[in-house]
């Protein structure tokens, strides 16, 4: 149980530690290009019957 733990716990750090260089990969200026067009997307798509007032 020990040796398991141990080899889970590393493999959830190696999971952590990749996803963290690709966030850091993008520039400030690149987040915020996504971010305002994830905004974007998200304002121009309404929810099916979400206008009818009821």
């Amino acid at each position: 149980m020990g040796l398991a733990g141990f080899v889970g716990v590393a493999a959830t750090g190696v999971v952590i530690a990749r996803a963290e260089r690709r966030r850091r990969a993008y520039t400030p200026d690149q987040i915020r290009e996504r971010l305002h067009s994830r905004l974007d997307e998200a304002t121009t798509e309404q929810p099916a019957g979400d206008s009818s007032g009821s």
